[in-house]
């Protein structure tokens, strides 16, 4: 009688083997290789959305190396997604700084294509990231268009740099861009530089063309004013005449130009306060005496009225031992 006899132990082992041989080719990491060398080769041939399909794959599946993030960034740089490369490519620097001079090749070659398709909101994101990873990255000719990008979406604050990289460069100081930077100080509360713009500004237009900046001007120099008295007002000033002289010239550059008009009673009245603060007590009154004629003084003519009594009939003398008027 034939009897199966038992399966000797080598043989019981074959399968087990076999199956360990098939997991470990199937392993995690064997799978990521797999992939990016799929990707490789569909990049090769110019399929970039199969290459950045396995690529991602790659990742999806566990890979870390920023090589691999990189073959990412490229592909999407390639097929001009911008946002897409960006991320990718600050993701694998961050984690091998070798890799930024090829993120910010890419990053800038994007930003050029897309200055010379007019794509402002593309070439700016480009510029953005590049300068992240590199900061004090030249930008050539796109500062301007990049200044003004910024300028026409209310982004002044980032403006400003790329205005002052494209006029230390050369660009054309046209009373248009000078106006643009004025309003740009301006409106990140820097009144002292915007004066400076808006003041050459004034100089390059007609009479008639200064109705607008005259207002701005007006505005900016009387805020100011106050600003500068507000701190020579402070504990222990400095050089608190001085101060006050500084205001007081604001202060008559708002009534030369006469702008903004509903402030100019308001000037007028500052006018008064800093030149009586000063001991210049027949202009002090001179000044509170035109602020009935300003526009719109309302109330401040009582007050203007009270001030200049208190200096001509003597009111409050005692703070000329000072030097003030009242």
């Amino acid at each position: 009688m034939n009897s199966m006899r038992p399966l000797s132990t080598p043989a019981r082992l074959v399968p087990v083997l076999i199956l360990w041989l098939l997991a470990a080719a199937c392993s995690p990491r064997q799978a990521e290789v797999s992939a990016v060398r799929r990707g490789d080769q569909a990049f090769a041939l110019g399929n970039l959305d199969e290459a950045l399909a396995e690529y991602r794959l790659a990742i999806r599946q566990g890979a870390d190396d920023p090589t691999v993030t990189v073959r990412v960034a490229h592909t999407y740089a390639l097929m001009g997604r911008v946002d897409d490369a960006g991320a990718y490519y600050v993701d694998a620097s961050a984690r091998d700084p070798l890799l930024t001079d090829q993120a910010v090749s890419d990053l800038m070659r994007l930003a050029r294509h897309a200055y010379e398709t007019s794509d402002r909101f593309a070439m700016a994101t480009a510029v953005e990231t590049a300068l992240d990873l590199r900061p004090g990255l030249g930008v050539g000719e796109m500062a301007m268009p990049l200044a003004r990008h910024y300028y026409q979406n209310g982004q002044y604050g980032r403006a400003l740099p790329f205005y002052q990289k494209a006029l230390a460069e050369g660009a054309d100081t046209v009373p248009g861009i000078v106006f643009e930077v004025g309003v740009a100080h301006d409106e990140i509360g820097d009144c002292r530089n915007a004066l400076v713009f808006f003041e050459s500004f004034r100089e390059m237009v007609r009479p008639w063309e200064r109705g607008e900046v005259d207002w701005y001007i007006g505005t900016c120099a009387f805020n100011l004013a106050r600003e500068i008295r507000d701190r020579s007002a402070g504990a222990d000033p400095d050089d608190p005449r001085a101060a006050l002289e500084e205001a007081l010239r604001l202060i008559d550059r708002t009534v030369e130009v006469g702008e903004p008009r509903n402030i100019q009673a308001q000037a007028w009245f500052e006018k008064g306060e800093v030149l009586a603060e000063l001991g210049e007590c027949e202009a002090a009154m001179e000044a509170y005496a035109q602020v009935r004629y300003a526009d719109q003084a309302g109330s401040l003519i009582d007050r203007a009225q009270d001030r200049f009594d208190e200096i001509r009939f003597g009111r409050g003398l005692e703070h000329l031992r000072d030097g003030r008027c009242r």
